[in-house]
């Protein structure tokens, strides 16, 4: 019961990674204890998705309308389409109009990605004007660091800063202050390509526009680190053939089933190199000393394979490997493993010489 209180203390995140840290029983068994749509935002897919199983719509809907847009629209997502209806259906009309616009872009894209909680003005607007229109508003969105001006037509114009609406005469207008360096970012641009652009060029914040330059929408940069970490996570596991979001305590057959594939191919890998040493089984029995090296060319192959995954990996990742410089690298790679396979070919070679005739060893001393 004490624990249970100071759990409840803790900020919603840390909460989330201690309900991750829990085998199914006792994490259910928590679940019911704590502000579950606080924590939810925090949650991986796979755990939310076990979690949100027993809630019924009107506990997703009221979880899924005190969140962020973006927030929302990932809860809504890791649920079947039946579920995602039932949920939709038992929201205040204001919040699925929020969400019904998010929800028509893919997750991956940074239409999915977008808050549609922005302050916008218009270029015509002078400053007093927007400073009285601020003043109306009770709380001002999460993240805001710039006002978003568009034109009659609502099509993004610029970036209105918080500090040049304040240090600026009242009497100017939008139009005159608002700096337009900021591009905007197209709806349908991926995740990965919106996280590359805040790192390049330093942002915040970023509009986001339609096919007809309309502005639709907003990404902030917790967004962005959000996909930094999913991706960072997705590199790190898929080079053991597992899923980011695979659960530590999910069950035991599904956990099977999921490692199941990839050891399958491992195994049919390591088949096809127990056939290739068959090959060679007559020169084998007849030098038992390349039994011995057998496991060493296994390590080596290791070894090399991993420092080609891990380079290629960060290059994907940082968005360095292309369809023109692929086959480079390629070449690259394949000039360096030659190199790199004569070079300890002969140190091998020359160590197991002299292992193999004592003679030689001896007079290599002298």
């Amino acid at each position: 019961m004490k624990k249970t209180k100071k759990i409840k203390k803790q900020h919603p995140s840390e909460i989330a990674d201690i309900l991750e840290s829990l085998p199914q029983k006792q994490r259910h068994a928590l679940w019911k204890k704590v502000e579950q749509k606080e924590i939810l935002p925090y949650l991986t897919d796979s755990v939310r998705s076990d979690l949100m199983q027993d809630m019924a719509p009107v506990q997703i809907a009221t979880a899924a309308e005190s969140m962020q847009t973006d927030d929302a629209v990932d809860l809504l997502q890791d649920l079947p389409d039946e579920r995602i209806e039932e949920v939709l259906a038992a929201m205040e009309m204001q919040h699925f109009r929020r969400l019904r616009q998010v929800l028509f872009y893919p997750e991956n894209t940074a239409g999915g990605l977008m808050n549609t909680d922005l302050l916008v003005v218009r270029t015509e607007m002078t400053l007093k004007m927007v400073l009285r229109y601020l003043r109306r508003i009770k709380n001002l969105p999460e993240q805001t660091d710039v006002l978003f001006a568009v034109d009659c037509k609502n099509c993004y114009r610029g970036v209105l800063a918080i500090t040049d609406l304040v240090t600026h005469s009242p009497k100017k207008t939008v139009e005159q202050v608002m700096s337009s360096e900021i591009q905007a970012i197209d709806a349908q641009l991926s995740d990965h390509e919106v996280a590359r652009l805040f790192e390049q060029r330093d942002l915040v914040s970023a509009p986001v526009v339609d096919e007809q330059g309309i502005l639709v929408g907003r990404i902030t940069i917790d967004d962005v680190v959000d996909v930094i970490r999913a991706e960072a996570d997705h590199n790190l596991m898929s080079r053991a053939g597992l899923d980011e979001n695979d659960d530590m305590f999910a069950p035991i057959l599904t956990t099977t089933r999921e490692r199941a594939l990839w050891l399958g191919v491992n195994l049919a890998t390591a088949f096809l190199a127990a056939y290739v040493i068959g090959l060679f089984e007559a020169t084998i029995e007849k030098m038992v000393a390349l039994a011995v090296l057998m496991p060493i060319v296994a390590s080596m192959g290791g070894i090399a394979g991993s420092q080609t995954l891990t380079i290629m990996i960060r290059g994907m990742a940082l968005g360095q490997i292309t369809e023109t410089n692929t086959p480079f690298l390629l070449k690259k790679e394949l000039a360096v493993s030659l190199l790199n396979g004569f070079l300890w070919a002969i140190v091998v070679a020359a160590i197991a010489i002299l292992s193999i005739d004592p003679a030689l060893a001896s007079s290599f001393w002298d």
